[in-house]
């Protein structure tokens, strides 16, 4: 699965994006943001508040609640402003 990082998520992991191979108790996007936190201490700082976090699957907004299994793709969106 291609995860997709935008804003400070990006600026806090250090990566714009990346493949991986999710465990199998990974199934909603809430599963798959407590899953990344375990990755390591920029995981965990960029996703320390996991509940403003923004997912699209498959380049669809959708509830973390939601179902990812055959996504093939997932991007994390920090909460933006405008201006």
């Amino acid at each position: 699965m291609r995860l997709l990082y935008f804003a400070w998520v990006r600026e806090r992991i250090g990566k714009t994006e990346e493949t991986v191979d999710l465990p199998a108790h990974v199934r909603t996007g809430a599963d798959l943001l407590a899953w990344l936190k375990t990755r390591g201490e920029e995981y965990d700082h960029a996703l320390e508040r996991p509940d403003v976090i923004r997912l699209a699957v498959d380049q669809m907004h959708v509830r973390q609640t939601e179902d990812i299994a055959g996504a093939r793709e997932i991007a994390l969106f920090p909460p933006m402003t405008g201006g």
